[in-house]
């Protein structure tokens, strides 16, 4: 089309004919350029945010506020230059060559942000999905997008030296060593993302725990080579995601689905109290309405096996017999199979650890009928209450290191014989005056040790 209209302006006998008809051919394409982004920037894609922002779809809101139409109307532009610099100018022409090649980038370019924007509207359009939630798309999302930035770097190298992009292909794998050194984060994110989504290891929203790196919260984000995680003191804990596949970590999602939360924590018995039951606290305990039928049914079944084996009951050794621990343990079943916040089809127990230097370990395992923290503390800590409470009625203490309060009560009961070490009388003899401080003293931790001080 330049030539033509450089010999038309031959024929008219018009000086430089050939610079006026490139100008002419320049100012042609540029007009239409102007005009074509005018109505699509000025008139177009306004309409179209105008009338995703009224749609009441939620995708349709997502894919205006993505800048996806913008770069659509880009893509557009560029194709219409390079359309026009075939039409208007001539081939051989520098100006055409470089219309040509600047086009092709710019297209390269927004084509590849285009597939951006059309990534991260899918992504949030997925998040208001439950089943697509549990996906780690956004470290996949991110995989794609470091590929296709890849690709088009080369496609643009290949167009500014004029080669074929698959010259260049061929030419990096002496350069693979060094691309997976560089890359060597992003490739171990991808393919732990591959294996998170494939075996339902993890997902956003899951609480997380793994005290190698310090997280324990829920997850917020699985990305190409980090994982993000929400303690619970409001830190951000950022984990390698290519951790989770080759260290081990805790996923407390199942126990969140499946409606109860274990509780599962003892108090230790001092050995010392664990007696026979007596009749006196037979009767006693025997007006609980919760260990009542367990009392009644218990001790029909002792007294038939001691009547059958015809044993001498006068001896505490011989026959069987309730204890206070073991009655403790009753009631604490009765306890918990009538608490209103108890689950009752999941296991429930109360048992005895191995005894050691703390006395008898007395453990309650039990799930809970709600997973939310606070209600599950407030529960357990009504349960160890309450238990905690009920033990002298069982004639039971519990296990406790002596404290500073002890020791200055034990201190207090031996005053009169430390006074006497520390004031001897002139006229006595210090042989006679320690043997008896060692006595009165021996006294008095005696009886403050039967006092269970």
């Amino acid at each position: 089309m330049q030539d033509e209209v450089a010999n038309w302006l031959i024929s008219q006998n018009i000086e430089y004919a050939n610079v006026i008809s490139f100008g002419v051919v320049l100012a042609l394409i540029a007009l239409m350029a102007i005009i074509l982004h005018g109505l699509l920037h000025r008139i177009l894609l306004p309409s179209l945010e105008r009338i995703g922002g009224k749609r009441i779809h939620t995708w349709q809101k997502i894919l205006t506020a993505k800048n996806l139409f913008p770069r659509l109307a880009f893509i557009v532009q560029g194709v219409v230059v390079y359309i026009q610099a075939g039409v208007w100018l001539s081939p051989e022409t520098t100006t055409h060559n470089f219309l040509h090649i600047a086009a092709r980038l710019w297209i390269i370019y927004y084509v590849t942000l285009t597939l951006f924007s059309l990534l991260d509207a899918v992504l949030l359009i997925s998040r208001r999905s439950q089943r697509a939630r549990t996906l780690p798309l956004r470290g996949i999302f991110q995989g794609v997008k470091l590929t296709a930035s890849i690709l088009a770097g080369l496609l643009c190298i290949s167009i500014l030296i004029g080669e074929s992009p698959i010259i260049l292909l061929s030419g990096l794998g002496a350069m693979t060593a060094v691309l997976m050194l560089v890359f060597k984060d992003p490739i171990l994110g991808l393919v732990a993302g591959i294996q998170l989504s494939a075996n339902d290891m993890l997902s956003v929203g899951d609480w997380l725990e793994m005290p190698k790196y310090g997280a324990d919260g829920d997850v917020i984000d699985i990305g190409l080579t980090t994982v993000k995680v929400c303690n619970w003191d409001m830190t951000i804990t950022t984990i390698p995601t290519y951790a989770l596949i080759s260290d081990s970590f805790k996923n407390w999602r199942n126990m969140s689905q499946s409606g109860g939360r274990r509780i599962k924590r003892s108090i230790n018995i001092d050995a010392s109290c664990i007696t026979f039951l007596s009749p006196q606290e037979f009767k006693k305990l025997h007006k609980s309405h919760l260990l009542a039928p367990y009392l009644d049914e218990k001790n029909r079944e002792i007294e038939t096996f001691n009547t059958e084996k015809k044993l001498d009951l006068s001896m505490p050794i011989n026959g069987r017999r309730m204890t206070n621990l073991g009655t403790l343990r009753a009631y604490l079943t009765a306890y918990l199979r009538n608490h209103p916040m108890i689950h009752q089809d999941m296991t429930l127990m109360v048992r005895q650890l191995q005894p050691g230097p703390n006395g008898v370990p007395l453990e309650i395992y039990a799930f809970t009928k709600t997973v939310n923290w606070l209600e599950y503390e407030a529960i357990q800590s009504d349960i160890f209450d309450h238990t905690l409470a009920v033990l002298p009625e069982f004639g039971l203490r519990i296990h406790q290191t002596p404290t500073g309060y002890d020791m200055r009560a034990l201190i207090g009961t031996t005053t009169p014989g430390i006074a006497q070490i520390s004031a001897p009388d002139d006229n006595a003899r210090p042989q006679h005056t320690t043997s008896t401080a060692r006595q009165e003293t021996s006294k008095h931790v005696a009886h403050a040790s039967d006092q269970g001080v």
